[in-house]
């Protein structure tokens, strides 16, 4: 019912900035939890950051915070992650999903879904 695609992605040295977008159709995502998560080859998926559609709280992981920034656009159905100062480390597919289980600040991919294709985020040292 809900359709979620990333834009944004590609490669970018370390230091450099990138802004991916995530724009859903099919249902509001008012009301919505949304999460940004990535997995880099090998890994399991990780919680990157969260974004509450009704109370507008963020949550970023320590691995990003002061770096990532996580902002929505109710009208547009859209929410983008701006990321700064960029490591070779953020090099992952980058996933934005909706929440429909667990509490208010869940950061477990469990408790998310309707998972969009990913964009992937390059970062050269």
């Amino acid at each position: 019912q809900v359709q979620l695609v990333e834009s944004g992605g590609g490669l970018v040295q370390a230091g450099g900035s990138l802004r991916l977008s995530c724009t859903a159709s099919g249902r509001s995502l008012i009301n919505y939890n949304l999460g940004w998560f990535r997995r880099a080859p090998g890994k399991e998926r990780e919680f990157v950051a969260r974004i509450g559609w009704s109370n507008a709280m963020t949550y970023y992981s320590d691995s990003v915070k002061g770096r990532f920034t996580y902002s929505r656009n109710n009208a547009k159905n859209t929410v983008y992650l701006q990321m700064n100062s960029l490591k070779p480390e953020d090099t992952a597919v980058y996933y934005c999903a909706v929440q429909f289980s667990g509490g208010a600040t869940s950061t477990q991919a469990r408790d998310f879904g309707s998972w969009g294709q990913g964009t992937q985020v390059t970062v050269s040292t």
